[in-house]
């Protein structure tokens, strides 16, 4: 791929030109970008590799529309793609994939503006597509990817499941992480990763004009070469005043340090804590298999989503097949939605390596697994080709993400 030169303003490129693999398909774009470019669209009857052999041979569209409908190895096929065309490119992909994982991996592991699985409709291509052939593209949500872990009631395990997600981040995958404890009274974030807790989190939060990497750096403590944790020890006594402002800020000053960050965020109404729930790109939320935790995952699961957030939040049940407790089925009655994600009762390997300050994903089995499952469904670790049938493995995601289309 060819990078750094402005190619914007060059005559010889085509505004739009599409593959698409039938004349059904071809009709519904026709109709719905239409009013947008006029009679003006090349599509042109094709696959992605019809994509890839046409534009060795000519000049990269502005916009380029795919149809993977048919193609077996798409990520591959779109990887293959990327090295033919200029980096400026806006990729408007469609497919037959229904996939939030799929999704997810083409728009931001790969750069693609926008991905839309059939069923196709002229409005649904006008209102997703449209925009961008006028000039109204997204902002490039750029830095590293940010996520909390909340228990829904106090006790259910969600600073065990946060802390062990940042260390298979940060020690297993070798991604720059920071484990962020919210619970400034209380949390035991440090304490569980056998460090102390730091200093410097309250004034900042208090100060935010004083926020910048250095600070975050220094009021970070090392765990590990990969993984910090930034937390601090609030007396009872004492009340935090965090500035308006403060939280965007903290977060955008880990987002350009760290390639994943965790927040401890405990279910209690204070500032840092509601806006962290509002700030991140993707909420967890850990229950156990009783009547209580399910009424107030209900009553979390109310709380609208913030600007970055896709889809609802992950819920993890943990502590299943214990004894009076419920089992899944009742739990997701209950809730009238579906659980994500089970961990099974392991009081023992919880209960020692939390004794002994260790991660207890760090020994492979059920828990172990769990995680890795954690934190693919929040997108902490590279995606496979999706038509590949791997799974993920704890090498998956090293380093930062490369993303071929669209990157600057």
């Amino acid at each position: 791929m060819t990078g750094g030169m402005d190619t914007a303003g060059r005559h010889d490129r085509p505004f739009l030109v599409g593959f698409v693999g039938d004349a059904a398909t071809e009709a519904i774009i026709r109709d719905g970008l239409g009013p947008f470019v006029g009679l003006t669209i090349d599509l042109r009857r094709g696959s992605v590799r019809a994509a890839t052999a046409a534009l060795r041979k000519q000049a990269t569209p502005k916009v380029l529309i795919v149809d993977i409908g048919d193609e077996k190895q798409p990520i591959s096929a779109l990887r293959e793609l990327a090295h033919v065309v200029e980096p400026d490119v806006l990729v408007l992909l469609i497919g037959s994939i229904d996939s939030a994982d799929f999704y997810r991996e083409v728009t931001r592991g790969l750069g693609v503006l926008e991905y839309l699985p059939r069923p196709l409709t002229r409005e649904k291509i006008a209102r997703e597509f449209g925009p961008v052939l006028v000039g109204q593209i997204p902002e490039r949500d750029n830095g590293g990817r940010c996520v909390t872990v909340t228990g829904v009631r106090g006790g259910v395990g969600a600073s065990t499941i946060a802390t062990n997600l940042a260390w298979l981040s940060g020690v297993a995958m070798q991604r720059h992480t920071v484990m962020l404890d919210a619970d400034l009274y209380r949390g035991i974030a440090a304490l569980l990763l056998d460090v102390a807790a730091g200093t410097g989190l309250c004034q900042a939060l208090e100060m935010p004009e004083r926020i910048d990497v250095l600070l975050a750096e220094r009021a970070a403590v090392p765990v590990a070469e990969r993984l910090h944790v930034l937390a601090d020890r609030l007396d009872f006594m004492t009340e935090l005043n965090c500035a308006p402002g403060a939280t965007r800020a903290l977060l955008g000053a880990l987002r350009n340090r760290y390639n994943f960050i965790v927040a401890d965020v405990p279910f209690v109404p204070n500032a840092f804590g509601r806006d962290l729930l509002v700030e991140v790109h993707q909420r967890v939320l850990v229950l156990e298999p009783t009547l209580a935790s399910v009424r107030e995952t209900l009553r979390l699961l109310e709380v609208p989503p913030g600007p970055l957030q896709k889809q609802r939040p992950v819920l993890v049940l943990n502590r299943v097949g214990r004894v009076g407790a419920l089992n899944r089925r009742q739990v997701e009655d209950a809730l009238k939605s579906h659980v994500d994600l089970t961990i099974p009762d392991l009081p023992r390997q919880i209960g020692n390596a939390e004794t002994l300050g260790e991660a207890a994903a760090a020994t492979r089995g059920a828990f172990r697994n769990a995680m890795l499952e954690l934190a693919r469904q929040v997108d902490a670790v590279g995606m496979l080709d999706v038509g590949s049938g791997l799974s993920v493995s704890v090498t998956a995601g090293t380093g930062r993400r490369w993303l071929p289309f669209g990157w600057r």
